[in-house]
């Protein structure tokens, strides 16, 4: 049996919030395997977002433990743990707060090839340009600033810098939700075929559950700062034990029922 990619175990966090503290996470545990997307859906302020950056390290838990390939997440440092962030990526539902808005795509992009030594110097421009197609997006594109392309498209060199690491896992949290429909169509295809093709693994974190359906193995759901339903998506959709879920999936009118193939 393939050993899981990543573990978490008993996750907690809290923050103030009206002179009291409450839990954004409390105990969360999950598991995702090599080659697996892992839908997390829940109301907002259930915890997913918070959960997805404690998993990233940018918000520190209270409490818990992380193994990600084999390794104590939490406590690596310096340059081990430089060296393993390139096998965790994350993507933002508005990423132009990541990049550096001077930037061109193009050098965004370098940024991450040079950062990481994933390709010799010489070999970033050619690397560039297939990132660059491989997202679908015109190759003229890549020397204009991030700034002054469109919503969709900077989503697109948000998942091409992620993937141009060659990461493990990548996060995305709400990475699709502000697309139009169209959009979102295209990159959850481009997601589920860059899985085919690189086994990579997925956390895909979203409110709506038709978007998590289209692309998840299994499906997680949180209420509270807990994951409180968890199995595999269609049989979670088909037959909900929890209200939360049972919400979530009449909010969808064409999920009620048998789920779609």
């Amino acid at each position: 049996m393939t050993a899981p990619l990543l573990i978490a175990r008993d996750l907690r966090r809290t923050f103030a919030s009206g002179g009291r503290r409450v839990a954004a996470l409390d105990g969360v545990s999950l598991e995702i395997a090599p080659g697996e997307t892992l839908g997390l859906v829940g109301a907002s302020g259930c915890g997913k977002s918070t959960l997805a950056r404690v998993l990233t390290r940018l918000v520190a838990p209270e409490a818990g433990s992380v193994h990600f390939m084999g390794a104590d997440w939490l406590k690596l440092s310096g340059s081990r743990l430089r060296a393993a962030r390139r096998h965790m990526q994350m993507v933002f539902q508005e990423p132009l707060a990541a990049f550096n808005p001077r930037a061109t795509v193009a050098g965004v992009l370098a940024d991450a090839l040079r950062i990481h030594a994933v390709v010799p110097k010489a070999e970033r421009g050619a690397e560039i340009a297939r990132l660059v197609d491989r997202v679908g997006l015109p190759a003229a594109l890549a020397g204009r600033s991030i700034r002054n392309i469109s919503g969709g498209q900077r989503q697109r060199v948000a998942i091409a810098r992620a993937i141009a690491v060659r990461p493990r896992l990548v996060i995305l949290d709400e990475a699709v939700s502000a697309l139009d429909v169209s959009v979102r169509g295209r990159i959850l295809d481009l997601l589920v075929d860059l899985q085919r093709e690189t086994g990579v693994s997925y956390l895909f974190v979203s409110h709506d559950l038709a978007v998590v359906r289209a692309v998840s193995h299994r499906i997680a759901v949180m209420d509270a700062g807990r994951i409180v339903e968890e199995g595999p998506a269609a049989e979670v959709i088909a037959a909900p034990s929890t209200a939360v879920l049972g919400r979530l999936i009449d909010a969808v009118p064409r999920l009620k029922g048998k789920p779609q193939a």
